[in-house]
Order: C-alpha cells, then sequence, then structure tokens
C-alpha cells in the first residue's frame, strides 16, 4: 500500500491510499492524457460518485482498462 499527498484543485490537500500496481496505472493514464497526476485526481475527485477517494481512483482505472480493451481495434 502507498501512500501519496495530492492536491486537489490546486488548493486542497488531501491524500489517499493505494495498491503500488493502482499508483502506476493511475500514473501511466495521466501520461497518456498528457497531464499531471494532480489533475486527474482532480477530474476523479470532481466526477466521483462515491464518498471514498481512493475507491473513486480505483473504479475510474478499472473502467480506463475496460474501455480500452473494448475499443476497436
Amino acid at each position: 500500500m502507498k501512500k501519496i499527498s495530492v492536491l486537489i484543485a490546486g488548493r486542497h490537500a488531501t491524500s489517499i491510499s493505494l495498491e503500488e500496481e493502482f499508483f502506476e496505472a493511475l500514473q501511466h493514464i495521466a501520461e497518456q492524457q498528457n497531464i499531471s497526476l494532480n489533475q486527474l485526481i482532480t477530474q476523479i475527485d470532481t466526477a466521483r460518485q462515491t464518498e471514498n477517494l481512493s475507491s473513486a481512483i480505483r473504479l475510474y482505472i478499472l473502467h480506463w482498462y475496460q474501455n480500452l480493451s473494448a475499443a476497436p481495434k
């Protein structure tokens, strides 16, 4: 489990705990979108429908890879 500090919307500091594999996937997604990790987490935070940010991040990662695998080749 990895705990990281993030800045949401450039003003709200918080920390999240994610398994290393999820953290690596999150970094990969941010790189693919050419945005910072904080920007990606801000987007996830804004759209989340769950109370827990770490859970929302895991769900975002799951949906990202599901959509990627469903895309036509």
